[in-house]
């Protein structure tokens, strides 16, 4: 049976639509189509037929009954190449979705461990907040994404990775006393947050919302970078995770204040669709898992 026609299978299977398989593997409409004819012919049966609403297709109840069998055939032959041969099977494309904290921690270790060990695998990488991420997860425009999670979609594996607490601080600059603030103090400067589509945002949005405190101004900022320098810069407060601003506070760029309350955790998952299995997508999972567990071994040590 033709690994391609399968392949083929899965993916019309996964996105509904010939059009946007064509572009996923980098070929046309008419072999798409022509693939899905031949195995139909091979196995006597149909296994789409038009979705008239959507203007894609569908599975057939014979094409949903064989799909779980040509998802195991794929995922098996891809862990049957890699075991015979190491040095050159591992080849394909990853496509990486992570969110900007991971970047600004152990991702360098991570991309440098699986290139290593997965010498022939070329990574796409995309840095973004973790909403669009989901969206892209979702849309199969990745394959695997860093982000916080877990997700709550049935068709999402979510593997726990790490967890960063996150603290107030601010530049030495804005001269803040060093007893406990209450949170109606730091009102008085701008309040550098994550992007409004974010949890920590709204985490923080709602507890001043709850005090009646809410701040004259929020800076809120899809990139984690310019939070950092808006911060060191004296512009306003904002609550980073420890990993983040570890190296500021070490050089006296930015100091740790003593709030009444702080953020709640910082969690992030391992994510990824159940719907197209890739041993790719499993081994990297495994790998982010090791590199993610030392990281933080790493981090309370210090």
């Amino acid at each position: 049976m033709n690994y391609k026609r399968l392949e083929t299978f899965v993916w019309v299977a996964t996105l509904g639509s010939f059009r946007k398989v064509a572009e996923r593997l980098f070929t046309t409409q008419p072999a798409i189509s022509n693939r899905i004819a031949a195995l139909e012919s091979e196995l006597g049966c149909r296994l789409f037929e038009r979705d008239q609403g959507q203007g894609g297709v569908r599975l057939t109840s014979k094409g949903k009954e064989l799909l779980p069998y040509a998802e195991k055939i794929i995922f098996m032959s891809e862990k049957l190449m890699q075991r015979a041969d190491a040095d050159h099977a591992n080849a394909g494309l990853l496509r990486l979705g992570v969110s900007e904290t991971i970047v600004h921690s152990w991702l360098p270790q991570f991309m440098s461990q699986l290139s290593e060990e997965m010498p022939n695998i070329d990574i796409e990488l995309t840095v973004d907040v973790t909403s669009n991420l989901r969206s892209s997860l979702l849309e199969h425009t990745i394959d695997l994404a860093f982000l916080m999670g877990p997700l709550v979609e049935p068709e999402v594996e979510n593997i726990d990775l790490c967890s960063f607490p996150i603290h107030w601080v601010a530049s030495p600059k804005l001269s803040l006393p060093e007893r406990l603030l209450a949170l109606h103090e730091l009102t008085a400067w701008p309040i550098i947050t994550y992007a409004k589509n974010t949890k920590p945002f709204a985490q923080i949005d709602r507890r001043f919302r709850s005090t009646d405190q809410v701040p004259t101004r929020f800076f809120s900022s899809s990139s984690l970078a310019a939070s950092v320098r808006m911060t060191v810069d004296g512009v306003g407060i904002s609550a980073l995770p420890d990993a983040v601003i570890e190296r500021y506070l070490e050089r006296g760029e930015l100091v740790r204040l003593n709030v009444e309350w702080e953020p709640g955790e910082l969690f992030f998952t391992a994510s990824y669709t159940t719907t197209r299995p890739s041993y790719i997508v499993e081994y990297a999972c495994k790998s982010a898992l090791d590199i993610a567990r030392k990281y933080e071994r790493d981090y309370v040590e210090r």
